[in-house]
């Protein structure tokens, strides 16, 4: 399941953002440091393919894929020393997919600022800042640690781990993200279990008010540099309290197509470059999760772990000859279902039915 973190100053609207996405409520009051344990919420995936699916099938039930969202609390200058119990959650962020960073646009005389004015290109580089601090005590640790063993032994791993810290060391004391460095694959590979911070990808999130929402031509106050979206958590919390009908409504009155939990999902996913197949029959019609080039059996391995290793073939529907032809019997005698075998690369919205060997 895809894990994002949620993190920003305090008083941005991160947790308010959280509330209206997973509908779970929190405490979110109007002072720095209010969420002191990591607040955890699972958001299905809208899917409107799986109901026509479904449909077809004649299914029992409809199980969408979900991402798993995780409040982490108010960072502030200094937290890579532990500022605003800073160090405890950092560490919830290590254990993310991705970072959604909430920066704050709207002006509210009521809702204070922890620094004392809007600015959200600031606010970008103060967490930006306590992100590369953090991985540069941890590239630093993990050097003096390995460095004298590595060339007194010229141990063929220790010096690959050597040779790609000294390039994050590099980048970060440039004050560049991790995530900057060109690595060989085998320094990837030795240097996979330090997850830092700053190699995952970062979606910003801007907190507009409601007017600037409607402006189409809106600009992101971060440059071009940084992947942002545009969203007004007071919106979107005035969403989460409707029905899908209702919801559909509102965003059809304010000229939106689409809500920020629609907006973050979809970005997410084309940031991870993820792409969803699909299953279907009478006990369940569901969505599955893969990164794109993900092989047949690979997809096959998501479903159950045995089934990568015992994978025959792949039946394939694309999901508009599925719908074009009223399901599988009408693609089939059609000709448009597909019979593929351990090379073929699963595409989002492929209607998949794996063959397994015992």
């Amino acid at each position: 399941m895809l894990k994002v973190g949620i993190v920003g100053l305090p008083n941005v609207g991160k947790s308010t953002l959280f509330t209206a996405l997973t509908k779970k409520q929190v405490d979110c009051a109007n002072f720095p440091f209010c969420t002191i344990e990591p607040n955890v919420g699972i958001v299905e995936v809208p899917d409107d393919r799986l109901k026509v699916l479904s449909d077809f099938s004649g299914s029992e039930k409809i199980i969408p894929t979900a991402i798993e969202f995780v409040d982490i609390a108010g960072l502030v200058k200094g937290a890579h020393k532990g500022e605003g119990l800073g160090n405890k959650f950092l560490s919830n962020i290590r254990e993310c997919d991705m970072i959604a960073h909430v920066v704050r646009e709207f002006n509210d005389g009521d809702i204070a600022h922890v620094d004392g004015s809007i600015d959200p290109a600031r606010d970008s580089e103060i967490i930006e800042m306590e992100l590369m601090m953090a991985d540069s005590a941890v590239v630093d640790k993990r050097l003096e640690s390995i460095e004298k063993k590595a060339e007194s032994t010229k141990d063929k791993e220790l010096l690959v781990q050597v040779s790609g810290l000294r390039k994050y060391k590099e980048a970060l004391d440039d004050g560049n993200l991790a995530i900057t460095v060109e690595l060989s694959d085998k320094e990837r590979d030795a240097l996979r279990d330090m997850r830092l911070l700053t190699t995952k990808k970062i979606l910003y999130i801007v907190n507009v008010d409601e007017e600037t929402i409607k402006n189409h031509d809106w600009k992101s106050p971060l440059g071009e540099r940084q992947i942002a979206i545009p969203i007004s958590v007071k919106i979107e919390a005035e969403l989460s309290t409707l029905t899908v009908e209702e919801a559909a409504d509102f965003l059809q009155e304010l000229g939106i197509g689409e809500s920020g939990l629609d907006k973050v999902i979809r970005k997410s996913y084309e940031m991870l470059e993820l792409v969803t197949f699909l299953t279907t029959g009478e006990k369940e019609t569901r969505a599955w999760t893969v990164k794109k080039g993900s092989l047949a059996p690979q997809a096959a391995g998501v479903i159950h772990t045995d089934f990568e290793s015992a994978f025959i073939r792949a039946e394939v529907i694309h999901y508009e000859d599925f719908e074009t032809y009223k399901g599988e019997a009408g693609a089939r005698e059609a000709g448009k279902m597909g019979v593929e075998g351990k090379e073929y690369v699963v595409q989002d919205g492929d209607v998949c039915h794996f063959r397994v060997g015992v």
